[in-house]
């Protein structure tokens, strides 16, 4: 029996040495060097173990990007009490195709979202005579220019930065994470008929570079952190950037309580009627510390007959509410950033 050049390595790595005479090595790949490759590998310091590390070391890691100011408004336009941000992040199937997914299950349940949700979704929208974010991915912006054409046709609503095809930035290199971000805004400007002014990265993943490039690539605003409920100024390194963060929160997030995955152990975990409470309750409190409420959806997710019925209680119940502000987030943002005076 013989045994080809990848066949001895992938062997020799698994630690199943074959006779010697049976095996050939690629001319740059012998026994020897990779013995001595492994032993090289070998020495290499391990990570520091969490309860190694320095306080300088855990000040610089904490410090990366940070909540600065409170940004909240001594007032909302027009005498608001609460501004209430409604944005649907329009995923559909890069949910699945991000991890190169090909289950055309798996497929067809984010195509709901485009095919169902959204046309649910916008009517909720018209009938309340209200404003929204959608936060697209580009590669779902392009499997559905129609749905593209349906969110910008009525001139209020916002289309939002969402990655490319809902990627993990964290597992970015900077040159890629900077590609990515700015083919991304080129296709969202060429379908949606203006160029994002904010952001939310795919699952609120960052990376070591996401809040600097997103200053660079001339972003006013992020919508994916979580260090406060009321809007405020990313500092990164100990440095203000002028970028204002309208804060999120998974108990204010539509997925982590309806989604379902029938390839792993991710279930709904309660009703609407449970979500509704939750989401009424944290309204309630942003109304009454008069600063801002976020609530971030799905339409593949929330576009369900049953759960845009509770949705659509939700909008019932905060407008029944004296001086509720609904706005994009742009809008938000760049009434914050006048009041605050935030360049």
């Amino acid at each position: 029996m013989r045994f080809g050049a990848t066949a001895a390595f992938t062997i020799l790595w698994l630690g199943i040495t074959p006779h010697i005479a049976c095996t050939r090595w690629p001319a740059t790949q012998t026994p020897s060097s990779v013995t001595t490759a492994r032993s090289r590998q070998s020495r290499q310091p391990a990570p520091p173990r969490a309860w190694e590390l320095s306080e300088a070391q855990i000040r610089e890691m904490v410090g990366r990007v940070r909540a600065g100011r409170d940004l909240s408004p001594k007032a909302w336009p027009n005498g608001a009490r609460v501004a209430v941000g409604l944005s649907f992040d329009f995923d559909n199937e890069t949910v699945t195709l991000r991890d190169a997914g090909t289950s055309v299950s798996q497929l067809s349940q984010g195509e709901y979202g485009a095919r169902a949700g959204l046309p649910r979704i916008l009517a909720l929208l018209e009938r309340h005579g209200i404003p929204a974010s959608f936060f697209v991915p580009a590669v779902s912006a392009l499997l559905h220019e129609p749905s593209m054409k349906a969110i910008v046709r009525s001139g209020v609503h916002e289309v939002g930065l969402h990655g490319w095809i809902h990627e993990r930035n964290s597992q970015l290199d900077e040159a890629t994470e900077r590609d990515l971000m700015k083919r991304s805004l080129d296709v969202l400007e060429r379908l949606a008929g203006r160029r994002p002014v904010g952001m939310r990265t795919p699952s609120w993943d960052y990376s070591p570079y996401t809040i600097t490039l997103a200053k660079q690539l001339g972003l006013l605003y992020d919508s994916s952190l979580m260090a406060d409920d009321r809007p405020y100024e990313v500092v990164a390194a100990g440095i203000p950037t002028g970028m204002v963060e309208l804060p999120v929160e998974w108990i204010l997030d539509d997925a982590p309580y309806f989604t379902m995955d029938r390839f792993t152990g991710i279930r709904p975990t309660m009703n609407q009627d449970e979500v509704f409470a939750i989401w009424k309750g944290e309204f309630d409190g942003a109304y009454a510390e008069g600063t801002v409420f976020v609530l971030t959806m799905h339409p593949q997710v929330i576009g369900h007959r049953h759960r845009m019925a509770m949705l659509e209680q939700l909008v019932s119940y905060m407008k029944s509410k004296p001086d509720v502000w609904f706005a994009t987030h742009e809008e938000i943002v760049r009434y914050v950033k006048s009041q605050a005076g935030t360049p």
